[in-house]
């Protein structure tokens, strides 16, 4: 008989591992100034991780729980470990914007102006700018963190759900 262990246990565990590994590679791409460029592999490679993580995570409850779980214990882990990941990511998006860069969300705004304008050959400067200071009004540190962790748990409760399928095994009691 396996070391039988919570949802909330591995929930702060790989919650914590998932967060450490977000904050790495948002200081990396601080380094390396590539973090307002909204990378569309770089994305890719972070939702693969995340799905990656919560669907272990799942497995090693179902592993140290004698090979049993059921669908809501999968879902309780694995929204536990989005929680814990979106909050700290959270954090960490804040701290961004406030402390480690305060220009970041000018960047990121010039940045996609600028792609805007490549990518649309009729599009003019002024309404650029415009489309720009309407985004500028929708944008900031609280409410991007507030989408942080809607996103997480939104993807948490997906694999989540998904996992739990895939994994379910009741004990017959």
């Amino acid at each position: 008989m396996s070391n039988k262990i919570s949802t909330k246990q591995v929930a702060i565990n790989f919650g914590l591992l998932l967060s450490a590994y977000n904050v790495i590679t948002g200081l990396l791409l601080v380094l390396l100034n590539l973090h307002y460029q909204n990378n569309s592999t770089i994305g890719l490679i972070n939702l693969v991780v995340i799905i990656g993580v919560i669907t272990y995570g799942i497995y090693q409850f179902k592993k140290s729980n004698d090979g049993y779980i059921k669908i809501s214990e999968a879902l309780k882990t694995g929204i536990g470990i989005s929680l814990i990941s979106g909050i700290i990511s959270a954090i960490y998006s804040i701290v961004l914007v406030y402390v480690i860069d305060p220009d970041f969300i000018e960047k990121t705004l010039e940045f996609q102006k600028n792609i805007m304008l490549e990518k649309d050959k009729n599009l003019t400067l002024e309404n650029a700018n415009k489309i720009v200071d309407l985004q500028k009004k929708l944008t900031g540190p609280l409410t991007t963190s507030g989408f942080i962790i809607i996103f997480n748990l939104f993807i948490g409760f997906i694999v989540s759900l998904i996992g739990g399928l895939i994994f379910n095994k009741y004990q017959i009691e």
